[in-house]
């Protein structure tokens, strides 16, 4: 079940408890993509004579920071408990934590995504929380079964997030050009703006990083045309014909020089976090979740601007927009301590003290009383977060379904397929046809 508008009112009444902290609100993961960052070894504080855990997750520096400062107050509370910790980076994180799962040395705490909960769900790699204690009692209604699958929960939610474009503000103001109306724009009106960047800028900033493969950019244009990337199943919810489309809209792009060159691109989608193209100043726009503008704002130290996803008819109230659990918490289904981890989960989601360390970095608390005692303490970045989650209510449609298995495979194969497109190696709908076939070969495999 999904979050309702309704459901989610609850958080939203905590707008305007941080009103006087100056709101700065706009008038982007595939990804959530993370750089690498301090980390590794144990976390410290913890005496670790007797339970020892391994925690993983991908990550920024804001977010590496604050869980080593998580996993530390935890250590000092409980001092017979050692946590190892394992940060990475998105580019690679998946490939590590598949190697460590086949070789049976997954770490006990895994932050996981909902791209992959069904994938390592279904084949018997996670743990069922609620066999060993997790506690969602207080979180925010719908918010809770979004790692829950065939009456197993495999993973919590670690916070409320939605889809956004980031925009570099600074670079617009000096170019002399006006922010879009988020409210009213088009995906014709992204590329519209986004070739006004590159040529008022003489190619010195391209338009916007290229968002040909992100799953969420391709969910929200699908949804309003009342499709979904997945159905029940195991099933893509689109046809052949949509991703032509959706290609050769993007060739539009490229043709116009809106977005960055095919091998830039290819380059980009290997970088660390804070080398990112967006990050640097090379491109102007980027897709990010909501829950990364703390990150993004810190690692770029421009003017960064938050805004909706374009609509097909220019009113945000079709956007179909939603909320997503911006990652969730899970456990090995191997780990020699259940229930020490599932105890340091339940400590990390319905802690005041875990919240006010992690505030809304992984996006907004799902517990509801977390959120409202950590909500004056936010960053006006985080603010910001805050006050978006709350004006998309009236725009929010039904929760897509988690990808099944194998449709985590969705990102990586389309940017193959579109990066051949626009190397020029193949056309929109022979590109179209191969990502097509391979995705529907690798579902529910």
């Amino acid at each position: 079940m999904g979050t309702s508008r309704r459901q989610f009112l609850t958080l939203a009444s905590m707008g305007a408890v941080g009103a006087g902290l100056g709101l700065a609100g706009c008038s982007r993961g595939g990804d959530d993509g993370g750089g690498n960052g301090a980390g590794g070894g144990d976390a410290g504080g913890g005496g670790g004579d007797g339970t020892a855990l391994t925690f993983t997750w991908w990550g920024n520096p804001v977010r590496n920071e604050n869980t080593s400062a998580l996993l530390s107050a935890y250590q000092e509370a409980n001092p017979e408990v050692s946590i190892e910790e394992q940060p990475g980076e998105w580019a690679s994180y998946w490939d590590r934590l598949a190697t460590q799962t086949a070789g049976g040395t997954a770490p006990d705490v895994i932050q996981m995504d909902m791209a992959y909960i069904s994938e390592y769900g279904a084949r018997g790699a996670l743990l069922d929380l609620a066999e060993h204690g997790i506690d969602v009692s207080k979180f925010v209604e719908g918010t809770a079964d979004s790692g829950d699958l065939e009456g197993q929960t495999f993973g919590v939610n670690a916070g409320i997030n939605t889809p956004t474009v980031m925009v570099r503000k600074d670079i617009l103001d000096e170019l002399g050009i006006e922010m879009p109306d988020d409210t009213t724009w088009t995906w014709d009106d992204w590329l519209a703006l986004g070739t006004e960047i590159s040529e008022a800028s003489g190619g010195e900033v391209v338009g916007t990083s290229t968002f040909i493969s992100n799953d969420a950019m391709f969910s929200g244009w699908l949804r309003q045309q009342g499709k979904e990337l997945f159905v029940s199943g195991n099933q893509p919810g689109f046809a052949v014909e949509d991703v032509v489309t959706w290609l050769e809209f993007h060739q539009q792009f490229a043709d116009a020089g809106a977005i960055p060159t095919a091998s830039e691109i290819t380059e980009d989608s290997s970088v660390a976090f804070d080398q990112g193209a967006f990050i640097v100043g090379n491109t102007a726009m980027n897709v990010y979740w909501s829950n990364q503008l703390q990150a993004v704002a810190e690692a770029s130290g421009g003017d960064i601007a938050m805004l909706r996803f374009p609509s097909i008819d220019g009113d945000a109230t079709t956007r179909k927009a939603w909320y997503k659990a911006s990652m969730l918490w899970s456990v090995s289904a191997t780990t020699e301590n259940p229930e020490a981890a599932v105890e340091l989960i339940n400590w990390i989601v319905n802690s005041p003290d875990a919240g006010a360390i992690e505030l809304a970095e992984r996006g907004i608390p799902a517990n509801t009383e977390v959120a409202e005692s950590i909500s004056a303490d936010l960053s006006e970045n985080q603010q910001r977060v805050l006050q978006f989650i709350n004006d998309i209510v009236p725009e929010l449609g039904d929760t897509p379904i988690a990808p099944p298995p194998g449709g985590g495979q969705f990102g990586t194969l389309l940017f193959r397929y579109a990066t051949d497109m626009l190397f020029g190696n193949i056309d929109a709908a022979g590109a179209a046809q191969g990502f097509y076939d391979e995705l529907v070969a690798s579902l529910g495999g």
